[in-house]
């Protein structure tokens, strides 16, 4: 394929994308293209021409590094990359200007505008989120949906020996603040040139809502604080989250705990996660109700589930949050020794909290609420409803709010480890990893005389869906026994009396 200048088509998707810029602008853009790669002559910035922004960005970063005009490593790609389709985006102005107008509209046709920018620009990672491994996989509580992160691309070598010379800096202060929006980005930071944020009011206090790079599911959105402040869960939370499903009803939105060890990885920042998907949390049943005499119009019930969620449903916002509040409080400090539930320590340190995950179903809010105890013993030294040691292999991570509800992230490291364990099933030549070898003993015990070429994935990825179920039990506090249910069943009784 004959190759011809770069540049210019290059100007014309910036043309097409960003109103904010004219034909007049051409020259000037051209040549902001020039000095961003290091080029010196136009003419010589050649490559396949093509109309997709993306494809073109990268031809140009591959052009810089050519020509050494940046490092050869990850993080610098990245921050020309951004700075490139920087271009191509509005600035945050027009683009919260435009969100709002279209939101007279419809609030689906401002967020499918705002979601449509986050892609094109690749500011929303498309191309590496579909390097994901996803399948689903039938258990007691429903499909589990599985996926193995591939998105996130491994460190460089190159760029962690160099980030480590780095001054340490603390701007932005985390990678949730405002002060991302159009940010170069840094070795050990990632790049944000092409980043946008949507400003609203939620309940007297600015926050911002922009999507997630690396999305986890259909277009996956964080709903930020302007104030850097740490996580809480609290009556506020609860007023936030409806406000935001009455603001944007075709989404969900919850948050994680704002505890260690059950809670999500950025605790130093108040958000909420949210986006359109249905998990299989939401679909699961309830499978005891109890009546709640304080709140007539409200039905509560016991979701059929591995993890304890108690589930409110009504069409009245004031009593959701009131019996959301007595909920939180009653359970902070509700303890069962008999299960292994302490509220606190003899010193006062908390263990109690909520993972609360909010939806509007047919004209009534669904609110979820799943109970947490981040304690720690000599048996369980990472949690006690934590994945306990034997299932650690496939998940030891936290269980934040998305795997609360059934959607599993698991490392990518599980790729190549579960092909090697299928070698050992098949009796093929293998590296199977030690922490897979017990594992893997039992498949073989169980499957041995059903094991094919043709079928061992299956079978390794159907088992990887039920430990993934036994993570999840782990993390409940009231246990899927008779006992435990019981148990439950007293914690509510204590609450509704």
């Amino acid at each position: 394929m004959r190759q011809t200048s770069l540049v210019t088509p290059f100007v014309t998707e910036i043309l097409k994308n960003n109103s904010q810029f004219q034909d007049l602008d051409r020259v000037y853009l051209q040549n902001q293209i020039l000095t961003l790669i290091g080029a010196d002559d136009f003419d010589e910035v050649v490559g396949i021409a093509t109309n997709q922004p993306i494809e073109l960005a990268n031809q140009l970063v591959d052009y810089a590094v050519e020509h050494q005009a940046i490092a050869d490593n990850q993080p610098a790609r990245e921050i020309l990359e951004a700075q490139l389709l920087n271009l191509i985006t509005p600035p945050p102005s027009y683009v919260n200007q435009h969100f709002w107008n279209l939101y007279q509209e419809s609030s689906q046709a401002a967020t499918k505008y705002f979601y449509h920018l986050s892609t094109a620009n690749d500011y929303v990672k498309t191309a590496q989120i579909a390097k994901n491994i996803k399948f689903p996989v039938a258990t007691e509580y429903g499909d589990l949906e599985i996926t193995i992160n591939l998105s996130k691309p491994e460190k460089d070598p190159k760029a962690i020996a160099a980030a480590a010379t780095a001054a340490p800096l603390s701007y932005p202060a985390c990678q949730l603040c405002m002060t991302n929006e159009g940010y170069r980005g840094r070795l050990n930071y990632p790049a944000r040139s092409n980043h946008r944020i949507v400003r609203f009011n939620l309940n007297g206090q600015t926050w911002g809502f922009q999507y997630s790079p690396y999305a986890y599911f259909n277009e996956h959105c964080i709903f930020l604080d302007s104030v850097h402040e740490p996580m809480h869960i609290n009556r506020q939370t609860f007023c936030n989250l409806f406000a935001i499903i009455s603001k944007f009803p075709h989404y969900f939105v919850g948050s994680n705990a704002d505890l260690p060890i059950v809670g999500g990885s950025m605790l130093s920042h108040e958000h909420y996660q949210g986006g359109r998907h249905v998990f299989p949390m939401n679909q699961a049943q309830v499978e005891r109700e109890f009546q709640w005499p304080a709140y007539p119009e409200i039905k509560l019930g016991v979701v059929k589930w591995p993890m304890s969620v108690i589930r409110l449903t009504g069409a009245n916002q004031a009593q959701l949050i009131n019996a959301a509040t007595t909920i939180l409080a009653q359970w902070q400090n509700y303890s069962d020794e008999s299960q292994s539930i302490i509220a606190h320590d003899a010193d006062g340190t908390p263990h109690h909290t909520i993972t609360p995950i909010a939806n509007k179903i047919d004209g009534e809010y669904q609110l979820d609420l799943v109970l947490r105890d981040n304690q720690t013993s000599t048996a369980y030294p990472d949690g006690i409803f934590h994945p306990h040691q034997d299932v650690q292999h496939i998940k030891k991570e936290n269980i934040g709010l998305i795997e609360v509800m059934g959607l599993a992230i698991l490392p990518g490291r599980l790729l190549n480890e579960l092909t090697e364990v299928g070698k050992y099933l098949l009796d093929q030549p293998n590296q199977i990893a030690a922490i897979h070898q017990p594992w893997a003993d039992q498949l073989k015990a169980k499957y041995a005389s059903q094991l094919t070429t043709d079928n061992v994935e299956q079978i390794v990825r159907e088992d990887v869906g039920h430990i993934f179920a036994r993570v999840l039990e782990d993390a409940g506090v009231f246990k899927r026994t008779a006992v435990g249910q019981a148990a439950f069943d007293k914690f509510i009784q204590q609450v509704i009396a």
